[in-house]
């Protein structure tokens, strides 16, 4: 079914899921064994002295941990405490303002807590988180409408202690610093290609004549050009460096990832401008902000990606498992959404569009292909109390019309359109995630068939990772119920530019999203 609905976001909120908070159970470690996983550990004194220092909205936090800090390291400011401050400088990416965290101030705090100084050390304790909780918020605040299916799911305005609690539960505050743990996969990996977008484009205005094929080894006039081209200093010679470029720049257009400059690559590489380049590093800071709307890789949840029909699952703080899937067509597109996988159907029905009713099974049952025959039954209208009637007596030529519009389903069986098994998020627009009898759409490179709802490659392994067992009818009775423990939440989403691997996969616009996207971030 097609749909869009998507509620605007209050302008200047700032947001972190409660999802994102709600999942620090299930990270290792405790807040002090984190802190000595870094090396040596902070002595008492160091603890004393942040006693004496801290104060307002973090002072819960550092007094439920015993004034235990997370940025030093035996006595002298641990390597988080750069790290931090290098990822500050570069928020420019992500839309943010790097003056806002006052970068140089904690350098120079840095310098200073160097000596040891127990003053200096928790000043700068204090200076760290408190830049830390400010950046986290900053960076979660949604920027791009979605539907919320559930309060639930809602970003909320978290506070620095609920946020510093989350930071203390990594393994190593430096690792869950460096790599933005607080973030979605997808946004991180986005944000790195975007960080690279400028020096990666070299000179377009360079342009890499036609001729023989280009290999490492090889020298000459246009060995040269396509060094110019590819942002390398000057020289003639295809060396293993020239070699890594042509393939990052392969594996991000697409093209076939083999170090060698032939026809293909010279081509995408000729028609490469300085407005091509700035397309790009727009649809990038698009997807982001699509991005930015993920929870972390420690939230137990799904990800659909109906611009590329993809779907991947995240637990434990990484990906547990990817596959295709078949999204909705451009006329009955599948929304961007955000709810609850709360139970899984077994041998369930279909209730069969209205419009499919009219094209596809009217034109039988007047042929004289019953019902029946097509393994669909009749019903008496669309309520949960609603009966199944005779065949016969809906009125078939009213229905081929379009003046009748009776509710048909589809009985269940080996060929039944939803498979073995649908997930269900409640929705008012009937979207849901499903097995498929149609295994022959996923070889396919587009996956843009369905009428809104989402086509599994592979359900029985989404089964089993949501309920953590073989999901198995206990009959052949349709539409058994099978509730999860603990509701899972599925986000329905939209990339036109995600990563693959080690770089960035753009696929076509099929749903014609971007562009309205894009002026409505250039409109804030």
């Amino acid at each position: 079914m097609a749909g869009r609905g998507a509620p605007a976001r209050r302008a200047g909120r700032l947001a972190l899921s409660i999802l994102l908070l709600a999942s620090t159970a299930a990270l290792p470690g405790a807040a002090v064994a984190q802190a000595t996983a870094e090396s040596a550990a902070p002595t008492n004194a160091v603890a004393q002295a942040i006693r004496q220092q801290v104060g307002g909205k973090l002072k819960d936090f550092y007094r439920a941990r015993g004034y235990w800090p997370l940025w030093i390291v035996g006595e002298a400011p641990g390597p988080q405490a750069r790290a931090l401050v290098d990822v500050i400088e570069t928020v420019e990416v992500d839309g943010l303002r790097a003056d806002r965290y006052s970068p140089d101030r904690l350098r120079r705090l840095i310098d200073e807590a160097e000596g040891g100084n127990l003053r200096a050390l928790a000043y700068l304790e204090v200076a760290l988180s408190g830049a830390l909780a400010d950046l986290i918020r900053d960076m979660r605040e949604p920027r791009i409408e979605i539907q919320y299916l559930e309060s639930a799911l809602e970003p909320t305005r978290a506070k620095p202690d609920a946020i510093l609690r989350r930071v203390a539960l990594a393994k190593s505050t430096l690792d869950y610093v460096r790599s933005l743990g607080w973030m979605s996969p997808v946004y991180v990996q986005l944000r790195e290609a975007l960080l690279d977008a400028a020096p990666e484009a070299g000179d377009p205005q360079v342009w890499v004549p036609a001729g023989p094929l280009l290999r490492p080894g090889m020298s000459g006039e246009r060995v040269s050009l396509l060094r110019a081209r590819l942002g390398l200093p000057d020289g003639d010679l295809y060396d293993e460096t020239l070699r890594a470029r042509v393939r990052r720049f392969q594996s991000s257009r697409g093209l076939p990832v083999d170090g060698m400059a032939g026809a293909q690559t010279l081509s995408a590489l000729n028609l490469g401008s300085a407005t091509e380049a700035a397309n790009r590093r727009d649809l990038l800071r698009l997807n982001l902000e699509r991005a930015r709307l993920l929870p972390d890789a420690w939230t137990r949840h799904i990800v659909v990606d109906a611009a590329a029909a993809r779907l991947w699952y995240y637990d434990g703080g990484a990906e547990q498992g990817t596959m295709r899937v078949v999204a909705g067509t451009p006329e009955t597109q599948t929304p961007m959404m955000a709810g609850m996988v709360r139970y899984a159907t077994l041998n369930p029905y279909w209730n069969v569009p209205v419009d499919l009713v009219r094209k596809r099974i009217a034109p039988k049952v007047l042929a004289g292909t019953s019902l029946e025959r097509q393994g669909y039954e009749a019903l008496s209208d669309w309520t949960a109390d609603a009966q199944v009637i005779p065949a016969s007596t809906i009125d078939w030529r009213g229905v081929q019309a379009g003046s009748v519009e009776p509710r048909v389903r589809e009985l269940p069986g080996r060929g039944n359109s939803m498979g073995s098994v649908k997930f269900m998020f409640p929705n008012d627009l009937g979207i849901f995630l499903h097995d498929t009898p149609q295994k022959n759409l996923f070889a396919k490179a587009n996956r843009h068939f369905s009428n809104g709802c989402v086509r599994l490659e592979d359900a029985g392994r989404l089964g089993k990772w949501l309920f953590n067992r073989t999901l198995k009818p206990e009959s052949s009775a349709p539409e058994q119920h099978v509730p999860l423990s603990e509701p899972v939440p599925v986000y329905l989403m939209y990339f036109t530019a995600s990563p693959d691997g080690g770089s960035v996969r753009y696929v076509a616009d099929v749903y014609n999203r971007d562009r309205p996207a894009l002026q409505q971030l250039a409109s804030r």
